[in-house]
């Protein structure tokens, strides 16, 4: 949902200015010890299993650093499918998703 740009306190269904940057920076630390561990196991699991997981976790990566851009520009929130609000529940869960459920869909299919 969008944002509570006035910051005055929480509303129900939308997200502070300030939580956002809270999960977004839980879901980038989380996949920086990830990076972490996989350079630290990299000699002994196999070295295309270990790209393919440092590539994912680059594009995670990537996609919380342009949720913080959309929080910059008060974008944060808005489907960039359908321009509608996404669900709080599914920023809970996401919290770098540019999309509602059904344009995810739409936009992998």
């Amino acid at each position: 949902m969008p944002l509570d740009t006035a910051q005055t306190g929480p509303r129900p269904g939308r997200l502070t200015s300030h939580e956002a940057r809270q999960r977004l920076e839980h879901a980038r630390n989380s996949r920086l010890a990830q990076l972490r561990a996989l350079d630290e196991s990299a000699q002994s699991t196999d070295a295309h299993l270990v790209s393919a997981q440092t590539e994912a976790i680059q594009r995670v990566l990537t996609e919380i650093d342009e949720a913080f851009a959309r929080i910059d520009d008060g974008a944060y929130g808005t489907c960039q499918g359908c321009a509608k609000p996404v669900p709080a529940e599914r920023l809970e869960i996401l919290p770098y998703t540019r999309y509602c459920v059904a344009c995810q869909g739409r936009a992998t299919a």
